[in-house]
């Protein structure tokens, strides 16, 4: 090699473990990995979208630790033994997630691809309990783009499973 070459050696992969839809993974990542490529690239989950690689339109918005978060804006050694939900891991037992079901109702996807964040980020404001009227749900799901205008009955379906809940008792 002359002295004009140098050699920059890659950094070292970092192991991790992570707890996706309820089973642990080992992985070993690169530092540089974010959440969203190691779910799509890594794992083969490719339910979680990746739309403006920017945090700005919430394709990529999955469920870490109970809390929303943009996958495509977190480096993933960061979130070492984390609880992740994705897309794919919404329904249990082969039955959808009402909320999934609410999205079939209120038909609250069009191109359906901004569904998958959407149904995260939903899902999680429903657990959040901190929505109880529209404008309210609107608000919180703000995060969460939707070029074809399905809000409306985006909202609807939400509306809907947190009605369900608030008779249930929940």
């Amino acid at each position: 090699m002359s002295s004009s070459q140098t050699s920059t050696a890659l950094p070292e992969r970092i192991s991790i473990s992570l707890t996706v839809n309820g089973e642990t993974r080992h992985l070993d990542v690169l530092p540089w990995t974010v959440l969203l490529d190691l779910l799509r690239d890594h794992l083969g989950l490719t339910g979680t979208k990746k739309g403006c690689d920017h945090g700005q339109c919430g394709a990529c918005t999955v469920i870490l630790d109970g809390r929303r978060i943009n996958s495509c804006m977190v480096f993933a050694v960061m979130k070492d033994g984390a609880e992740i939900t994705t897309v794919e891991g919404l329904a249990k037992d082969g039955a959808l997630h009402p909320l999934q079901q609410a999205f079939i109702d209120h038909d609250a996807f069009q191109c359906g691809y901004c569904t998958p964040g959407q149904l995260c980020s939903g899902v999680a404001l429903i657990k959040e309990g901190r929505a109880h009227t529209r404008d309210e749900i609107r608000e919180f799901m703000s995060g969460n783009l939707c070029r074809c205008g399905a809000y409306t009955n985006i909202v609807d379906a939400i509306e809907q499973v947190l009605g369900s809940n608030a008779e249930a008792g929940q």
